[in-house]
C-alpha cells in the first residue's frame, strides 16, 4: 500500500448487514469498485463490501464500495 493511498478494509457479514440497515439501502445501491482494482485488500471477492477511509485535512471520511 502506498502512503498516499486511502486505507481499504473488507467488512464482515455482520458489519455489512448493520450498514445496509442503517442506510436503508440494498447492496446493489452501493457504489461499485472493480475486482481488478489494485488497491483492494487480499482475498476480496465479488459481492464483498469495502470500507475506504480517506484523510481530508484534520478528519477521516469513510466511503463504502461493493466489489463487482
Amino acid at each position: 500500500m502506498h502512503i498516499l493511498q486511502p486505507k481499504h478494509s473488507k467488512l464482515k457479514k455482520e458489519e455489512v448487514d448493520k450498514l445496509l440497515t442503517e442506510l436503508n439501502i440494498s447492496l446493489s445501491q452501493l457504489p461499485k469498485i472493480k475486482a481488478e482494482d489494485p488497491s483492494l485488500p487480499e482475498g476480496c471477492e465479488i459481492g464483498d463490501v469495502i470500507k475506504i477511509e480517506r484523510k481530508e485535512k484534520d478528519k477521516v471520511v469513510v466511503y463504502y464500495r461493493v466489489v463487482v
